[in-house]
């Protein structure tokens, strides 16, 4: 078979969920099926990393689609004739973005449709793309694929897809993602903390993410608990960061928070090893891999009660509501101070990681790609 596969997001340095998920599972696919022709279509140059067989073509494909006017002109114009040409049996993409003005079978992977939900936290231009194009890539798939069951939930019920045209595809983790030991676990924080316990936040800086109301929530929790404790935020301003300057410039407590930007797999590894607990309180996740990552490091988990969470974290989390700054408040004081706790919750999330592997999520993402083929 012949499979052309969107690759924008496999970018040296930048991989973000999608596109971890893209860089893990294709890896997989393309090195278990050698029998089969892969076409990674690239928006721009590309690392030869990303080229994990010699069963994959890299063709870049210009202009850079990194704005919904580019989107529009790559994938309604630049795609279709390409794919065309190479006589590809399916097109498969990864971020969820299809070509209306292909003829092409099509698996498209729709990660979450949180731009419904929560459309006044994008800018205009891609809120309306959004909401425009990916109602009509879903009904144009031949199949859809998801990474949750609250996810293909949202998708039946509000872009009327037949369940049994949607499979569930749960992320993984890295394997880099382990505990470490005591001493190591000392040396972290000295590098990052001055040797202070921290909370961590990982997750790019939009409105979506909720990070002002957890900067505020641990203003309370160090007002009601005064300690040498942190908070690590980790990663990159995305947009609209407006309400996170807000929030930090009425903090009590600002020194206490440290931005370090994004970091690579090892050294988020270690600092999420070292920290008291993950705080993800989210107003919305489609999976949430940050969860699955920090679990797996022996590392508890603050997170909402909403969408894909309690899904994925199980009872291995504390559970706080997003919209309410005291409740995440209290979740902080009471991780921070109940051992016990603690250590019941990190013994319920290494039977939760069992779960999960990028080798389950390849080994379902191959048979959708199969079934969306037989169709």
């Amino acid at each position: 078979m012949k499979i052309a596969i969107n690759t924008r997001l496999l970018i040296n340095n930048k991989l973000d969920g999608i596109g971890w998920f893209s860089f893990e599972t294709l890896k997989r696919i393309t090195q278990n099926h050698p029998e089969h022709q892969f076409y990674f279509l690239f928006d721009r140059p590309f690392g030869k990393e990303f080229i994990f067989s010699s069963n994959i073509e890299p063709i870049v494909i210009g202009p850079p689609a990194r704005h919904p006017v580019l989107w529009y002109l790559w994938f309604e114009h630049r795609l279709p004739g390409i794919i065309s040409k190479l006589g590809a049996d399916l097109f498969v993409s990864p971020d969820g973005y299809l070509s209306l003005n292909s003829k092409i079978p099509s698996l498209a992977v729709i990660h979450d449709i949180n731009f419904l939900h929560f459309p006044e936290d994008l800018p205009w231009s891609s809120r309306w793309f959004y909401n425009y194009y990916f109602p009509r890539y879903a009904q144009k798939a031949t199949r859809l694929a998801t990474v949750s069951e609250y996810s293909k939930n949202d998708l039946v019920k509000n872009y009327h897809i037949r369940p049994d045209n949607i499979d569930v595809l749960y992320n993984g983790y890295n394997e880099v993602y382990q505990p470490i030991n005591e001493k190591d676990n000392l040396k972290v924080k000295e590098r990052y903390t001055n040797g202070c316990d921290f909370f961590i936040f990982i997750g790019s800086l939009h409105p979506r993410k909720n990070v002002a109301n957890m900067l505020k929530a641990f203003d309370k929790f160090k007002q009601a608990q005064p300690s040498k404790i942190k908070f690590v935020i980790v990663g990159e301003h995305f947009f609209k960061t407006r309400d996170i300057k807000n929030a930090l410039d009425l903090m009590h407590y600002k020194e206490d928070v440290l931005f370090v930007g994004r970091q690579e797999p090892v050294q988020l590894r270690d600092l999420l090893a070292s920290a008291i607990s993950l705080v993800l309180v989210s107003k919305f996740e489609g999976f949430g891999i940050p969860v699955i990552e920090s679990l797996k490091c022996n590392t508890p988990v603050i997170v909402s009660n909403v969408t894909s969470l309690p899904e994925v974290a199980g009872n291995a989390a504390i559970y706080a509501e997003h919209n309410s700054v005291d409740s995440i408040a209290n979740a902080m004081l009471k991780m921070a101070a109940d051992k016990s706790l603690r250590k019941k919750l990190i013994e319920n999330g290494r039977l939760i990681c069992q779960k999960y592997s990028w080798d389950k999520t390849a080994s379902l993402f191959w048979e959708s790609i199969v079934k969306a083929i037989n169709a």
